[in-house]
């Protein structure tokens, strides 16, 4: 991993911008060397965990090439959780170190970790005594390198190990076989870098083909994604749908004809937040769809063949069909269970092998999400299989409701979900409206009802001034949902 993405590459070409830092491969390379030998003389070993609670920034990438670089496991955590989760992760990932900075080591004390390492001043103390000159573990294609966490959006995260050799094919599969990334490309993540889909885009792939990545500390919000594509001239814009909205709503004026394409993923992006968007913006938007039990993004749109409010077709080096209930495969147009085929599945969830036995199978991942796959090959998202209500005794996807009431012009964000009334499950509509608009209840009840049928309206709509988010900057219909 570190010398294939980060050794190889020519010196003095420009790896990672952050804030006013321009940090070079040579640069990086020392760095990830002298962070190696610092891990190894605190104690790690090949095979260890080492859990990483960094803002993003130069650190948090030296440090995790570092550990792949020594030959331990790498696990991720969002910095802004409060120690109780911390402790979830510490127990969990039986992390041998926890490298942490001035934010969150705090927490990290207080959730219990004992083996500390904090980025700062006895840190730099330390790097400066280190040796620049480090040897990659001799690992193989079988040892884990990677522990990627599930999102937890249906209960706690759960890691599903990794080889190298998982980045690998999905650099080669996806980010040059879809996204075509080049060495002069420069690439902007919104979500934080713990989450896989934002690190690999913007410290991996990038540097596959000595390319450029954007770290920042500060969390994502319109006015600072709008800063720093004015600032670095991103040409990939790496997005979720819940910012573009944002984004879209934002009144100023931005000139972002530097990016090239965007990439949207986390979930699925409506078709009518697409046409907002190219209104808008007119940057192209690839979206697709991935997850941690295969590493990466498997069904993607490409560059001029996108088919709004579709995830797109599968990625190069992966197959995927729509089951039943029973495993038997569905024709086009029916929808069913999305089952992916390829090199880069994970070996199972860590502590929980029931869950395991019912996802994977060999290379195979049964993804738990409702789709449909067109005759040109294109899967469209209908949910996950626990989110269907059932409504007067017709089955209802929310997502259908929500991106018909994105659809509405004053709509900025919505999540649906279901709520009992008199032992009746019905749908319940959460939304942000975009500012200094008045729309009632009633109005955006009549709105779908003329789109869809009349069945699907939300019985109850609730505003809110900004609807909860998970770390990964999903809606949280969890906790809509209490």
């Amino acid at each position: 991993m570190a010398s294939y993405f980060v050794d190889r590459n020519e010196p003095d070409r420009v790896a990672l911008i952050s804030g006013a830092r321009r940090v070079t491969y040579g640069e990086l390379a020392t760095l990830v060397n002298r962070i190696g030998n610092v891990l190894i003389e605190r104690g790690v070993r090949r095979g260890d965990r080492v859990l990483l609670a960094l803002a993003d920034g130069v650190e948090f990438v030296a440090t995790w090439y570092a550990v792949q670089k020594i030959g331990a496991v790498s696990a991720e955590v969002y910095t802004f959780l409060p120690a109780k989760d911390f402790a979830y992760y510490l127990g969990y990932t039986e992390a041998a170190l926890v490298v942490a900075d001035q934010s969150t080591a705090p927490k990290m004390r207080e959730a219990g970790a004992t083996n500390l390492l904090v980025v700062g001043a006895s840190f730099d103390e330390l790097l400066a005594r280190a040796p620049d000159e480090l040897d990659a573990a001799p690992t193989t294609s079988d040892d884990v390198t990677i522990w990627k966490f599930t999102t937890g959006s249906t209960g706690s995260p759960k890691a599903c190990p990794h080889p190298a050799t998982s980045p690998l094919h999905s650099f080669q599969n996806y980010a040059r076989g879809v996204l075509d990334i080049q060495q002069d490309d420069v690439v902007l993540p919104v979500p934080k870098l713990f989450f896989g889909y934002a690190r690999d885009l913007a410290a991996l792939f990038p540097f596959g083909v000595g390319a450029t990545g954007i770290a920042f500390p500060e969390r994502s919000t319109p006015e600072k994604i709008f800063e720093l594509i004015a600032a670095h001239r991103p040409t990939i814009l790496v997005n979720v749908p819940t910012m573009m909205s944002a984004m879209i709503a934002d009144p100023g004026e931005h000139d972002l004809s530097c990016l090239r394409l965007v990439t949207s993923a986390g979930e699925a992006l409506p078709a009518e937040l697409l046409a907002k968007w190219d209104a808008r913006f007119g940057v192209p938007v690839l979206d697709g769809i991935g997850s941690s039990e295969a590493y990466h993004i498997y069904i993607s749109n490409r560059p001029g063949q996108v088919r709004a409010g579709s995830a797109g077709q599968v990625v190069p080096g992966y197959t995927a069909r729509i089951i039943d209930d029973d495993g038997k495969p569905l024709p086009d147009g029916e929808t069913g269970v999305l089952e992916v085929t390829g090199p880069t599945t994970a070996t199972g969830y860590v502590g929980d092998p029931e869950k395991s036995a019912r996802t994977f199978d060999g290379d195979t991942v049964r993804s738990g999400d409702l789709f449909t796959r067109d005759a040109d090959g294109y899967f469209r998202y209908q949910g996950r299989t626990d989110d269907l209500l059932k409504v007067g005794g017709v089955w209802v996807a929310p997502r259908e409701i929500e991106h018909c009431l994105i659809g509405h012009p004053d709509v900025l964000e919505c999540a649906v979900v279901g709520y009992t009334e008199n032992g009746l499950v019905l749908p319940r509509a959460h939304v942000t409206l975009r500012a200094d608009v008045t729309v009632s209840a009633t109005e955006l009840q009549a709105f779908v009802k003329t789109r869809l049928s009349p069945h699907k309206y939300p019985r109850d709509v609730r505003f809110h001034p900004e609807l909860p988010k998970t770390a990964s900057g999903k809606i949280d219909r969890r906790a809509l949902r209490t």
